[in-house]
């Protein structure tokens, strides 16, 4: 197809908004099987044996916008939308601002529950985008010594980021594996895996507590691997 072609073909998507709804409900449902599947060779009691263990470093100095002032952009999406597209399913549009998640489901790992999104001054929040790692944690264990460009890059990887169900989400807060894991025990493996992910691809450490309870989980799913990212 030349590039005329395209151009009139993509005209006459988004002249149809149940064509455009359908389109990119087809698009999440295929990059939530990608994602599903997208594991590594490696296993996650490997990786987690290749980081540094040390005590926790001073909060002080610590704010969110040295990471990142808001969500930044992934492609044609801002990442919290960009999650938002990957992690739920049935999902409808608005017709603006562009790549922006009207509703959709969430099958929540955190809790196992069906979560129906609807954005809005008093819904959105029933889903949150979670940092898998916390960026408090991340700056408590590594993330003072890196670049403005690697926080920034940190606080938006879609490897280091989930969509959940909200109340849980703040439950957790700040929390590492030492002191919070999801209540859906199904789910443990699989997070804590992506947990040692994006700290081995960040050069950030573990506590003693921390590791230890990474390893009681991966006692569980000694072959659990760990997520691409």
């Amino acid at each position: 197809m030349n590039s005329s072609s395209a151009n009139k073909l993509s005209k006459k998507l988004l002249a149809s908004s149940l064509a455009l709804s359908l389109l990119f409900g087809l698009s999440a449902a295929i990059t939530q099987t990608t994602v599903a599947s997208a594991a590594t060779s490696t296993k996650a009691t490997t990786l987690l044996s290749k980081i540094a263990v040390k005590g926790r470093a001073p909060k002080a100095g610590y704010d969110r916008d040295l990471f990142s002032d808001g969500w930044g952009n992934i492609g044609d999406c801002d990442a919290r939308n960009y999650i938002l597209r990957r992690d739920l399913k049935s999902i409808t549009w608005r017709s603006s601002p562009r790549c922006t998640v009207a509703t959709g489901i969430l099958n929540d790992p955190y809790t196992a529950k069906k979560i129906y999104f609807v954005r809005g001054v008093s819904t959105s929040n029933a889903v949150q985008i979670d940092h898998v790692v916390a960026v408090s944690d991340a700056w408590q264990k590594g993330a003072q010594q890196l670049s403005s460009s690697q926080r920034y890059s940190f606080y938006n990887d879609p490897l280091n980021l989930l969509a959940v169900d909200g109340p849980t989400n703040q439950q957790k807060s700040d929390s590492d594996a030492a002191s919070w894991l999801p209540p859906n025990k199904k789910y443990r493996c699989s997070y804590v895996s992506r947990q040692i992910a994006v700290k081995y691809k960040y050069k950030l450490w573990v506590t003693s507590a921390e590791r230890d309870s990474m390893r009681r989980v991966l006692k569980t799913c000694p072959n659990q691997l760990v997520p691409k990212g």
